[in-house]
């Protein structure tokens, strides 16, 4: 394809829905071949360094050898010494799908990509407890980036495109375009935009059918069908919900008090995980089912009848192994890991249930637990709800998941606010709380909208300023020190309707002289600070308060308000917006 080709391409895609969807589309078979791939990468790994057959699960062990134990550490000290590598070409932190959407417009690079999904791999694949999901969201998403930058497409599509590659990368994984779909609403694109319903679903879609071709296996489990769930079920399931909740934020913060404590350990960063998986050896020596993300674990424990004592240790070892492996920089995410401890918190709720005479279906239990703890880790009531649907193709207790998980996402945001992702983006100083848009609010800074002001030295007299601002030229002046320092402000009306002497100097009228704002600060808080002040102009002044500029709240609220109309169009799909 020529040049021209591609531009005619290109133009297309901007200004047809139609051609946004079939690229939407072909970006979904790619995300979906690229989630295969890198499943069966991890697969075969694991099943190298453990001797697995071809078919196993690492979590479905029974024992493992005293050998096989030291993977861990050894593992871990591999991955210490990849990220180390990575760092000394590409030091700056890769970007994932939830901050590229929420603040870069959806701009991802290719090496964020490769440098999450590698050590997401070598994570997993060498038994940590970490999930996959995170390298197939990114990949996904950054197919999705690659592709609309290519297009020079609006800001909206692209975040779009990422969406929907993040998400069919998602339901390929299992087999669920639903899920995959909500994910992306939910979790990456933070809305559910009219604009995005069409290409989002076609991405997922195609990821499924090419899941389903190279011979990936729906995430399928037998539930209880045709059963009929009574109203004080539901109420049942709703505390179980919100028990999810108080665990799931217990282990969002557990996660970040261990990976804090790391940090003041006299161990390099590339040290860290082989510490981690040392940690690790007793607990997995305890149960193997705190290998890797738990797939085999899951699926082994819905279909046992293990008592609430070991219940108990699974759910112990589990959340261990979980925040030692990200305490201690291994690479990966809570997505699975909280599916599976929420289907031990689920079948511990209906143990405790039924010793009190109270009876639910262990199953149900279990399946409910499972989506309530994965909303509350993840995000997504909605996408949790669809991956139970997918997976029992019952409609019945999807109802009352649907019910935990509502409840389980309102106690989340109440009592803590964040999802895991967006937890640890807090830690680092960010404060984002989901994926919508907030970037534009950061390009739009104090030193973009401010305009040059006249300006008056301190020690001028009211015969000089008179002399210079006739009445009616201009409707405020600066007043600055000889070294360029901002004084304050003067409106030459108050000059003139003063009483004063022509050898008296203008400084002793200048206001708002503590009343600034630094150049990088975003429009939300050169608002709020107007809002504080209740002046109609503030003065933007560098480091050493050397003015630079002003800033007039009639022309920031403008800003602000086209801004957000071109922020509604986008989300409504409406062509024109920038």
């Amino acid at each position: 394809m020529d040049w021209r080709t591609g531009r005619r391409w290109a133009e297309r895609v901007r200004t047809s829905e139609g051609w946004l969807i079939g690229l939407a589309a072909a970006i979904g078979a790619g995300a979906g071949l690229l989630a295969v791939f890198q499943g069966l990468v991890a697969h075969l790994l694991q099943n190298t360094l453990y001797d697995l057959p071809i078919s196993g699960r690492l979590s479905m062990v029974s024992a493992l050898r005293p050998a096989q134990l030291l993977i861990l550490p050894l593992g871990g000290l591999t991955l210490g010494l990849v990220t180390l590598l990575i760092r000394r070409f590409w030091p700056k932190p890769p970007i994932d799908v939830v901050e590229a959407n929420a603040l870069y417009g959806g701009r991802l690079s290719v090496r964020d990509a490769a440098n999450i999904s590698t050590q997401t791999i070598l994570s997993n694949g060498v038994g940590a407890s970490v999930g996959l999901e995170a390298a197939y969201a990114q990949m996904g998403g950054t197919l999705g980036s690659l592709a609309g930058q290519r297009a020079n497409l609006r800001r909206g599509d692209i975040r779009i495109l990422v969406g929907a590659g993040a998400g069919a990368a998602i339901g390929a994984a299992f087999g669920a375009p639903l899920t995959g779909s909500f994910y992306a609403f939910e979790v990456v694109l933070g809305a559910y935009t009219p604009s995005a319903i069409a290409p989002v679903a076609a991405a997922c879609l195609a990821a499924a059918l090419v899941g389903r071709t190279l011979g990936a296996e729906p995430y399928l489990i037998a539930g209880n069908l045709n059963q009929v769930i009574l109203t004080p079920d539901y109420l049942l399931y709703a505390v179980l919900g919100a028990l999810c909740a108080l665990f799931g934020i217990g282990l969002m913060r557990l996660v970040s008090l261990v990976e804090i404590s790391t940090r003041r350990l006299a161990v390099p960063d590339w040290l860290r995980p082989a510490l981690g998986g040392l940690l690790l050896i007793p607990i997995v020596w305890a149960s193997p089912q705190a290998l890797s993300a738990g797939h085999g674990a899951l699926r082994l424990d819905l279909i046992g009848s293990a008592g609430i004592g070991v219940l108990l240790l699974l759910l112990f070892v589990k959340t261990c192994a979980s925040t030692i492996s990200l305490g201690f920089n291994f690479r990966g995410g809570l997505f699975f890991a909280s599916l599976f401890m929420g289907s031990l918190l689920g079948q511990i709720y209906v143990l405790v249930l039924a010793a009190l005479g109270i009876d639910l279906p262990r199953l149900d239990g279990a399946l409910v637990g499972m989506a309530a703890l994965g909303v509350a880790v993840v995000g997504g009531p909605m996408t949790m709800s669809f991956l139970i649907l997918e997976a029992t193709h019952d409609f019945a207790l999807t109802s009352a998941v649907i019910a935990a998980t509502l409840i389980s996402s309102a106690v989340v945001r109440e009592r803590f606010g964040y999802s895991f992702s967006t937890w640890r983006m807090h830690l680092r100083g960010e404060t984002i709380r989901s994926a919508r848009d907030v970037g534009w609010v950061r390009t739009l800074t104090a030193s973009s909208l401010m305009r040059d002001v006249p300006r008056t030295p301190a020690d001028a007299s009211v015969a000089e300023f008179k002399e210079r601002f006739p009445l009616g030229s201009t409707q405020r002046v600066a007043v600055v020190d000889a070294a360029g320092h901002y004084c304050g402000i003067i409106t030459p009306s108050t000059v003139y309707a003063a009483n004063l002497a022509a050898d008296a100097s203008v400084a002793s009228l200048a206001i708002q002289e503590q009343q600034m704002l630094p150049p990088e600060a975003d429009i939300a808080q050169v608002m709020r600070r107007f809002d504080e002040t209740q002046a109609d102009e503030l003065a933007v002044v560098g480091p050493d308060r050397q003015l630079l500029g002003i800033v007039s709240e009639k022309f920031v609220r403008k800003r602000y308000a086209e801004e957000l109309d071109k922020m509604q169009r986008a989300l409504f799909g409406e062509q024109g917006q920038a």
